[in-house]
């Protein structure tokens, strides 16, 4: 059981299902793809598991998978050595944005962007060509652009809540246990 140095007290730390599920530290540093960014991936906090950096994580994965920007996982990446959060977590967590979920994902931040700054929303014609994108951007971009950060905000905060709340109900589930198998 690790001991906490600054309290005194002995934590439990739930991490056993994390760490069967994460990537070992070793293994993300000797990544081919990852050579040239390899000294930055040598802090032992940002591979650490407690549950400061697993609920940071959470709200940095979350809240960046809701962005409507390229390259999602870098930024989370950069968020997470800069938070000295999980960097696994948070990385993994920007994947809820996927080809199945980024359409509804998309569609309803901008629903709720367009409807924040009190905007009608107008479909006159889709085209698909590049100019056409544009065009549709600069009319779509404040409200998707708003309805992004309000989405990913909330989804992070609750899912820091949620991750440290969940860490702490494994913790007094265990201290319980523990105190049950003690002999009186």
């Amino acid at each position: 059981m690790p001991r906490n140095k600054q309290a005194g007290i002995i934590t439990f730390m739930p991490n056993r299902l994390l760490k069967r599920y994460l990537p070992n530290a070793s293994k993300v540093r000797e990544n081919p793809a990852l050579r040239p960014v390899a000294h930055l991936l040598q802090r032992a906090d940002i591979f650490h598991i407690n549950r400061r950096s697993a609920a940071g994580a959470v709200f940095i994965g979350l809240f960046v998978a809701f962005l409507p920007i390229p390259f999602q996982m870098l930024l989370a990446a950069v968020l997470a050595m800069v938070a000295r959060c999980n960097l696994p977590i948070a990385v993994a967590l920007v994947w809820i944005t996927n080809p199945l979920t980024i359409a509804p994902m998309l569609y309803f931040s901008y629903r709720l962007g367009a409807w924040l700054m009190d905007k009608e929303i107008t479909v006159d014609t889709i085209e698909l060509s590049f100019s056409g994108q544009l065009d549709n951007l600069s009319t779509i971009g404040y409200p998707l652009l708003l309805g992004s950060v309000v989405c990913g905000s909330v989804a992070g905060i609750t899912g820091f809540i949620a991750a440290r709340m969940l860490w702490r109900f494994h913790v007094v589930k265990r201290w319980r246990k523990r105190r049950e198998t003690l002999p009186v």
